[in-house]
């Protein structure tokens, strides 16, 4: 990978050294580092995250694909981005130590000058870490914890930002309003929720369940599955019995692909509405074998192909020609952090000083793939909508839904944007309520 510089496991053990050893010598220790890194004639933007695994690679490609593009250009303020990756495994073993080691490596041995992360495990310990060494810091992490520091302790962590992504409650709000939305469509009110066993699934899950009781919808079933299960057949036997009407899902990985494959072999009586991470990938129609139709999932305009603003298509054509694929919602994340949010912000700051930059964000308005208008709330959350209930902003980043149709990713919501693309919801073609 070019202009990366992933950190091994043996790095890391070095890197813990080189730390001790700074803080023993001081000065010397920082003077040798800044002489090997610190030129000042880029730009560095940390890239942290599993770069070995699909969502890690994906941040790094939209990363480097937008550096490229930036630098095409001229740079900003007549400097050049250079991207500078480091591997913390955060989607396979989880261990803090490496994560850490890799965190420390970006700050202390590549200074970089800004730092974003694909890591949704220790979201607060990267947040903390930061914030003592003032680097401004995105991530894509959902915890609503985050954005409540910036509020309860403005001077000490206004340097975070979210990453073009929601928190969990924006996520809940998201989910209840497009099943708000599914009920136009269909008039079911009978809910089932199967979540993977992780902390942050069975949080938006049970947020939403408990929301959508209080508006009048049964919850008939609500079970959790462990992360290694592929088999669902018994999960789906199950809600088939419970009389459910729509079965919203949060399934990641791998498992998506027997997931949607049980519900279309079975021709189960429900919808499918929900989160199954995978489906939004462009070849999970060959991975399922065209069994992925009728599910709708969570999706992103950039990976579809439906042009929500003026960049979305060229963001999602220049990434099929760098990379020789279509991006996932991860890459379209970095890459618009990269090539349109940064960039303004430190042109209209005039420097790369923090305190400059900072203040600069927090008067973003850009356009960008994923938003017409790009905006920071007060806590350094992204603005998702303001136009309430049931009928969210299209003018801000949009939480979007598709299903697949014949092969295609078709927007389902917001009503809005299924309406502009001239889309209408289907149901699926063997027996259920809808007949």
């Amino acid at each position: 990978m070019p202009n990366s510089k992933a950190v091994t496991k043996i790095q890391a053990v070095l890197v813990t050294v080189i730390v001790i050893v700074a803080g023993v010598i001081g000065g010397f220790a920082y003077l040798f580092w800044s002489g090997l890194e610190g030129s000042g004639e880029v730009i560095r933007i940390g890239v942290l995250g599993d770069i070995d695994n699909v969502g890690g690679r994906a941040a790094w490609q939209g990363a480097v694909l937008a550096a490229e593009q930036v630098n095409a250009e001229g740079g900003v303020l007549g400097r050049q981005f250079e991207i500078v990756a480091e591997d913390d495994d955060s989607e396979t073993s989880g261990d803090v130590a490496f994560a850490t080691n890799a965190l420390t490596k970006l700050i202390a041995v590549d200074k970089v000058d800004f730092l974003f992360s694909s890591n949704r495990i220790f979201p607060t310990l990267y947040q903390d870490t930061c914030a003592k060494h003032n680097i401004i810091f995105f991530s894509m992490a959902l915890d609503d914890e985050m954005a409540q520091r910036v509020a309860d302790d403005y001077d000490l962590y206004k340097g975070f930002f979210r990453a073009t992504t929601g928190n969990t409650s924006s996520a809940v709000d998201g989910i209840v309003d497009s099943i708000l939305t599914l009920k136009d469509y269909t008039d079911f009110s009978k809910i089932a929720f199967l979540t993977v066993g992780v902390p942050a699934a069975t949080a938006l899950t049970s947020g939403a369940a408990d929301v959508l009781r209080e508006k009048g919808f049964d919850i008939v079933y609500d079970n959790t599955f462990p992360p290694e299960v592929f088999d669902f057949s018994s999960y789906f036997a199950a809600v088939e019995a419970s009389g459910a009407e729509i079965l919203y899902p949060v399934v990641a990985g791998s498992a998506c692909v027997p997931f949607v494959k049980e519900y279309y072999d079975r021709q189960s009586p429900f919808v499918i509405w929900g989160n199954v991470m995978l489906a939004s990938d462009s070849d999970f129609w060959e991975l399922t074998d065209g069994k992925c139709e009728f599910v709708s999932f969570v999706g992103f305009p950039v990976v579809s192909g439906y042009p929500v603003t003026n960049k979305t298509l060229p963001a999602r054509e220049a990434f099929i020609e760098r990379w020789g694929e279509i991006p996932s919602g991860g890459a379209a994340s970095t890459y618009d952090l990269v090539r349109f949010i940064l960039p303004d912000a430190i042109r209209r700051a005039g420097t790369i000083e923090t305190e400059a930059v900072i203040a600069a964000l927090e008067e973003t308005d850009v356009e960008t793939s994923m938003a017409r208008h790009f905006v920071y709330t007060s806590t350094h959350d992204v603005m998702i909508g303001e136009a309430g209930p049931n009928k969210p902003s299209e003018d801000y980043l949009l939480v979007c839904d598709f299903q697949w149709q014949d092969g295609e990713q078709v927007p389902v919501y917001p009503k809005e944007i299924m309406e502009e693309a001239g889309a209408t919801y289907k149901f699926p073609s063997w027996l259920g309520p809808w007949d």
